[in-house]
């Protein structure tokens, strides 16, 4: 039996939750901004869709949020390792232009990342077949009435 790819590599490599294989996004760069949250329909290894439900990414937002803050604890703590925080001095507004700027300059990647993040929570790995979908009609076939006495 194969060993099961690691959730943490797959999120870092921006993999699908589903197989930890196929790519999510299908540019591998950010650039061009346009199109750095272009995703395929679905996995190319699994057939895993990337987009859950319409509206499914509306709440990367919340995730990004909490990634964006994660990043600042982050730039908080090196910055007070490496330099300090005094009030006496301008060090609290260096602080926070510098962090303002890794955040703004590190976004692209933080919504990407957001998108990864979010499926995954949702979509559990192997819990996607291929052949599952055989036996769902289409969307636009007729609907069958169903009688009630």
């Amino acid at each position: 039996m194969a060993k099961e790819p690691s959730l943490l590599a797959a999120v870092a490599g921006m993999k699908c939750p589903n197989c930890r294989k196929g790519k999510m996004f299908s540019n591998k760069s950010v650039f061009p901004f346009k199109k750095m949250l272009d995703m395929p329909e679905r996995c190319a290894e699994c057939g895993q869709k990337m987009e859950i439900e319409p509206g499914f990414y509306y709440g990367t937002g919340y995730v990004s949020y909490g990634l964006s803050i994660a990043l600042t604890v982050f730039n908080l703590v090196w910055f007070l390792i490496f330099i300090g925080i005094d009030f006496r001095d301008n060090s609290l507004f260096w602080f926070i232009g510098v962090d303002v700027v890794i955040v703004l300059l590190l976004q692209p990647w933080i919504m990407r990342y957001s998108r990864v993040v979010y499926l995954s929570m949702f979509v559990k790995y192997g819990s996607y077949d291929k052949n599952d979908d055989q036996h769902i009609p289409p969307a636009d076939a007729p609907q069958q009435e169903i009688q009630t006495s």
